[in-house]
């Protein structure tokens, strides 16, 4: 009986080591590696793949937006304005939560057949209230520019932001946030886009041996409703030092421009442009801002501004002073609840108030100047009325008009005309403008939709 109990005991702990040793994987290099088990579901319409036993999370993350915009209301002697229509963005984003200490993101942009990174990031969270990131993302400057395309309360951006607020370069950030406070601090160097910024890159590296140049960005938020459910004040600052970098074509690098679109990207024209200013050394950017929400009331505002420094040689030294500012506000008209990101400082998606959706209504005033001394880039002010109808959590459409009324030096670098001349016949030259019952400049209507899918 005990040579019988001794064998079984021996075959089963054979047949363990045999499992187990079954059990064991490799990766497609032959390593062993360990494994886990994963459940995959869908999270408010995203796709999600996490495992129960460790802080391993994986999602995908697809956005689709399509826009058709009407034109009209030119004056007679402005350049044709062409009604369009186009895929403003096709976003294919993977991000990754490794363990509960490592995240990783890699996001890029196919609209109109045209590909260009967006982020590429690693991030460390393993701090309380701390996230340490390094890799290519949006700097901390201006919320509105943070703010997620998805959750935008316009088509656009209003023309300041698009002008002078910083987007996405390389670089490594610091931020903290609990309660009240939220504060971040980064250094960053160039754009890292598509295939024309990393040829400036390599060109103005390989051909004249240039640094790549940097700026130094922090900002400051204070949220003194924090602890309210339905209630949101956010009271921000932000200041960026920045000096030329290399993503500027070799014969562009050491001048700074500022432009913008009309806060439309089918209209191509950029009236708004200071052209390429020779002999730049670095400039102060700056925004203050304020936001909040009450139940399905959300407003914003905010001033950005740019004081632009030249070397002493130049061959007009003066500091030039750019900036611009708007006020916006939007409320759900069937009960839905608008949310606050305080992690992010930001804004992020509505509870909608009925099964069928919501509907936001939405309002905005903007100013956008790019004159100042003897550089003439242009001025601009627009109002803007908006519907949005948020269908469910991965559908919206969006419906905007507004009115732009540039000035008479929103010429779009010289290229534009913006009134007519003594003899009657339309001219590009501000200063040969001849105002009609004291207007100048080029005033149109727009209406634009847009169709969104998020999944």
């Amino acid at each position: 009986m005990r040579k019988l109990i001794c064998v079984i005991s021996i075959t089963i702990l054979a047949l363990v080591a045999v499992t187990a040793q079954a059990q064991v994987k490799y990766n497609q290099y032959g390593v062993a590696v360990s494994s886990d088990r994963l459940d995959a579901e869908a999270q408010d319409g995203i796709l999600v793949i996490e495992s129960p036993n460790s802080g391993y999370k994986f999602w995908f993350d697809v956005r689709a937006q399509a826009d058709a915009a009407v034109f009209f209301g030119a004056p007679d002697y402005a350049d044709p304005i062409g009604n369009a229509a186009g895929i403003r963005r096709a976003r294919f984003a993977v991000k990754g939560q490794v363990d509960e200490n490592w995240y990783g993101e890699f996001d890029m942009d196919l609209a109109n057949g045209l590909c260009e990174l967006k982020d590429a990031l690693i991030r460390y969270t393993g701090i309380p209230n701390l996230d340490l990131q390094v890799g290519n993302f949006k700097e901390n400057f201006s919320i509105q520019r943070n703010t997620t395309s998805r959750y935008l309360q316009f088509i656009e951006r209003p023309m300041v932001t698009s002008a002078l607020a910083p987007s996405r370069h390389i670089g490594i950030n610091a931020k903290y946030a609990k309660d009240w406070l939220w504060v971040s601090a980064g250094a960053f160097s160039q754009k890292v886009a598509g295939s024309e910024e990393w040829t400036n890159v390599a060109d103005n590296n390989k051909d004249f041996g240039r640094n790549a140049g940097y700026s130094l960005t922090t900002k400051v938020v204070f949220r003194p409703l924090y602890k309210m459910e339905n209630a949101s004040l956010h009271i921000g600052a932000a200041y960026s030092y920045r000096t030329t970098t290399t993503d500027l074509a070799t014969g562009e690098w050491g001048t700074y421009r500022a432009s913008a679109r009309n806060s439309t990207n089918l209209n191509r024209r950029k009236y708004l442009d200071t052209n390429n200013l020779p002999g730049f050394h670095h400039n102060n950017l700056w925004t203050v801002e304020i936001a909040g929400h009450w139940n399905g009331l959300r407003y914003e505002t905010a001033y950005i501004g740019d004081n632009v420094h030249f070397k002493a040689d130049a061959a007009d030294p003066a500091t030039k002073n750019f900036g611009g500012w708007y006020v916006q506000a939007g409320y759900l008209l069937f009960g839905g609840k608008h949310q606050y990101d305080a992690k992010g400082a930001k804004y992020t998606k509505i509870e909608r108030g009925s099964k069928w959706g919501d509907l936001e209504l939405c309002g905005r005033y903007e100013i956008c100047d790019l004159n100042d001394g003897n550089v003439y880039g242009g001025g601009a002010e627009a109002y803007t009325l908006g519907l949005n109808w948020h269908v469910n959590n991965n559908v919206k459409f969006m419906i905007n008009y507004q009115f732009n009324n540039n000035d008479r030096y929103a010429n779009g670098k010289g290229k534009l005309n913006v009134g007519k001349d003594a003899d009657g016949k339309p001219t590009k030259d501000y200063t040969k403008v001849v105002a009609a019952n004291g207007k100048a400049g080029v005033d149109y209507h727009m209406l634009c939709v847009r169709f969104e899918i998020d999944f």
